[in-house]
């Protein structure tokens, strides 16, 4: 039996084998970890979800929160990543454009924009106003007792 020196042969292909299941192996470990973050982000499967439709109205009680009026005595509360002044201010639109399915299930659903002047064609923005993103961080689906303690001036239904 003759024996293979300087990474040449059988043992160096055997380890060249092991390493790459090995690498296999901590690939699956960290994707399968991606998805039940992106799971545990979405809300699992006891959290409700609704279509972009049900969605009627919104009020905004500060810069960093907004509650969305859904399916008429439905409130979700959505936080906000940062201050959002321009939610203040009278005579806003929310825009929100919709790729993909249009189930709202958690903030990463969401592509949010305040805007002064209504949109024109789903693309421009008429009479000069302004577009600002809003960037949303988490949803929540308030109970019964939550939305009866909402100020009635920002409930949204």
């Amino acid at each position: 039996m003759k024996r293979l020196a300087n990474g040449t042969g059988a043992n160096t292909r055997y380890a060249r084998l092991l390493g790459g299941g090995l690498l296999a192996a901590v690939a699956a470990v960290l994707i399968a970890g991606q998805a039940l973050a992106a799971a545990e982000t979405r809300g699992g499967a006891d959290t409700p979800c609704f279509f972009i439709t049900q969605w009627g109205g919104w009020k905004a009680p500060n810069p960093k929160v907004i509650y969305l009026g859904v399916a008429m005595h439905q409130v979700y509360r959505l936080d906000l990543s940062y201050d959002v002044p321009q939610l203040m201010w009278p005579d806003v639109h929310l825009v929100s454009r919709v790729r993909g399915p249009a189930t709202m299930c958690s903030a990463l659903d969401f592509q949010l924009y305040v805007s002064q002047s209504a949109p024109f064609d789903n693309r421009t923005f008429t009479d000069g106003g302004f577009l600002v993103a809003v960037i949303a961080r988490k949803l929540t689906k308030l109970t019964p007792e939550e939305v009866a303690a909402i100020p009635k001036k920002y409930n949204p239904n």
